[in-house]
């Protein structure tokens, strides 16, 4: 069974540590305290086996089993459902990588079941314990408190994702190539985590209006529901920051198309500048290259020979031409 964390908590205390399944089931109904079951990546067997205890709806079971699941809160009589798409920013590739994180929260028990490396619910649960007055609300309390990491480990992803736009902004001007693979690439990111946190800001809103699944006091009910408010807020920001960033990197790619459109024109432009240099080269070479092919010839009697003037006046003939198709050439910015 792929625990990562198993414990029982009365009054805020963590009192159990069973070690495993059938011991938990057991000690949560001896003790009447509450049981938070932390799983990893479990097969469907495993999740039966949790379902058939603490009767787990069959839907959301499947949902967990066949993953790839989109942010959602559902209501299954006694026991909530909820879907988080957790993520974190890996500096190595520069990429960004999602999770999925499925909670089940009844009156007495929450099971956490990860299919990702994040979030860091062992921070979450060493908090809470450090937190006595607020793990005694209840499981409430343990899914406000994984909603609140899974917002909070959005943070290093933005400032990931911002660092990244911005050395696009200063590849776009440098010429760097495959920038526009970049941005796509980084676009797509973007699009995913706009997904992932979207829903959020309604999963909150029904989660404050669903979240008493025990018998909690008013005070803690309002607590809690500050709390929430807090979490939706800062989600909330969060989805107009990555609205702007999809923002930038449309202009980004629009940018980098008519910057890289620009520069194959100025290429061709450098590229006919060169071909008319080398057109009036060959134009004024030709020239005198024709009046000394025709002097060359092999003529019986050559004209030149009974003038006094007559190589002179071929000579100023083809210096004439060169000069003039130079004037010519130069007068029209051929060279």
């Amino acid at each position: 069974m792929p625990i990562i964390d198993n414990a029982i908590y009365v009054k805020g205390k963590r009192v159990i540590h069973p070690p495993d399944l059938s011991s938990t089931f057991e000690s949560m109904k001896e003790s009447g305290g509450m049981a938070w079951l932390g799983l990893y990546r479990p097969d469907e067997a495993e999740m039966r086996e949790v379902s058939e205890e603490l009767g787990l709806h069959e839907l959301a079971v499947e949902d967990t089993l066949a993953g790839h699941q989109r942010p959602k809160l559902e209501h299954y009589g006694d026991h909530l459902f909820v879907v988080l798409r957790p993520a974190r920013y890996i500096d190595e590739s520069e990429k960004v990588e999602f999770g999925e994180l499925h909670v089940y929260v009844g009156a007495d028990f929450v099971v956490t079941v990860r299919h990702a490396e994040s979030p860091k619910l062992a921070q979450v649960r060493h908090r809470l314990e450090d937190e006595a007055g607020l793990l005694a609300i209840g499981p409430e309390a343990v899914l406000y408190a994984v909603v609140d990491q899974v917002v909070d480990e959005y943070e290093p992803v933005f400032a990931g994702l911002s660092n990244d736009i911005d050395e696009i902004e200063d590849q776009l001007f440098s010429g760097t190539p495959n920038v526009s693979r970049r941005i796509y690439e980084l676009s797509r990111e973007v699009i995913e985590f706009q997904r992932a946190l979207a829903p959020l800001e309604d999963v909150l809103t029904r989660l404050r209006r669903d979240f008493r699944l025990s018998d909690i006091s008013e005070d803690d009910a309002l607590e809690l529901d500050r709390k929430l408010i807090d979490v939706q807020d800062h989600a909330i920001r969060l989805t107009e920051r990555i609205t702007s960033f999809r923002a930038l990197l449309t202009n980004a790619l629009s940018l980098s198309s008519t910057l890289a459109s620009q520069r194959a024109t100025e290429a061709g432009l450098a590229q006919n500048e060169q071909m008319k240099k080398i057109s009036a080269w060959a134009a004024i070479l030709f020239a005198p290259s024709l009046v000394t092919g025709v002097y060359g010839m092999n003529f019986t009697h050559m004209p030149e020979l009974d003038f006094t003037f007559g190589y002179p006046a071929a000579i100023g003939l083809m210096v004439a031409l060169g000069v003039g198709l130079f004037a010519i050439f130069k007068k029209n910015n051929w060279l």
